[in-house]
């Protein structure tokens, strides 16, 4: 009897179990493959949109930059690139390069570099370009340019009470330049060895800042360097020196990319034209250097 029950036991489980399993499969059958055909359909439709979205932000940015714009810079080179007093980086040239970053769709990076190792950094694609008061004359083969754009002249400055009035008054004194400088190029030029010859000293530092402290100290009588940098520094910081009214040599600054990247050389010349067009480079120049004149990219 207690066998007869168990088996009959056993038999209603197992049937509502087939039952369960056949209700149960047909559902997920059916519903999967409905649920399957309907969810493949909207994610393959959100894939394609979402391709399409990418492709065409892809198309403002420049191809291999990875969603940024790295600029190289020398963070010791008011007003063209230097630490502001909030510690962030500013200046003339990062300006420039923030909003043409911004109208590339990319992200702008300032990045400060040592200045004698800037080729380094360019070459193996730490940063994009240099672009801080870079001037071209003697480099036109060794970068591809966007410039000029400013135009810029290397010259001396001295203390304000410095009886030192022309370049024949350099003769035996201490003067210091930038390393690899434009400065320092003009300086080593056959047409100006004499005058390099006379100097009591010529010293390379790494950055103009200490060279004006050094003026201001008397570690030195005369720097050797860029006039926006120099009107800048005595303006601005009411330091106590004076531009000689001899010129060394003239320049212009072009900004400084890797050999052959025309690809982003091209869209950034195009975007400054269009910002040049739309007044936006006045209202930076007019900042700066309280003058709308000097910007001259053609």
């Amino acid at each position: 009897m207690k066998k007869f029950r168990r088996n009959l036991l056993w038999m209603a489980t197992a049937g509502v179990l087939a039952l369960g399993m056949v209700a149960c499969g047909g559902k997920s059958t059916t519903g999967s493959s409905s649920g399957s055909k309907e969810e493949g359909s909207t994610q393959a439709g959100s894939e394609q949109a979402g391709t399409e979205k990418a492709g065409e932000k892809a198309e403002a940015k420049v191809e291999g930059s990875n969603g940024s714009f790295t600029v190289g810079f020398d963070q010791e080179f008011p007003p063209m690139g230097f630490v502001g007093e909030d510690g962030n980086y500013t200046g003339y040239d990062l300006e420039l390069a923030e909003e043409v970053a911004k109208r590339l769709d990319l992200t702008f990076v300032p990045k400060p570099i040592n200045w004698d190792a800037k080729d380094l950094e360019l070459n193996s694609g730490n940063i994009d370009c240099i672009w801080n008061g870079f001037g071209m004359e003697g480099r036109e083969d060794s970068y591809t340019f966007v410039g000029p754009y400013l135009a810029n002249k290397q010259v001396f400055v001295v203390r304000e009470d410095s009886d030192i009035s022309s370049l024949s008054d350099l003769k035996g004194k201490a003067v210091e330049v930038q390393k690899d400088s434009t400065g320092l190029t003009a300086l080593n030029r056959e047409e100006n060895k004499s005058l390099k010859d006379s100097f009591g000293s010529l010293t390379e530092v790494g950055d103009y800042q200490n060279a004006m402290m050094d003026l201001e100290s008397g570690a030195c009588d005369a720097i050797c360097m860029d006039s926006v940098v120099a009107e800048y520094q005595i303006k601005t910081f009411k330091k106590k020196a004076k531009v000689l009214s001899e010129s060394l040599t003239e320049e212009q600054y072009g900004i400084g990319f890797k050999k052959g990247n025309t690809e982003l050389a091209d869209k950034v010349k195009k975007n400054l034209l269009e910002m040049k067009e739309e007044g936006v480079i006045d209202k930076i120049n007019e900042k700066w250097f309280g003058t709308t004149e000097g910007f001259i990219l053609q």
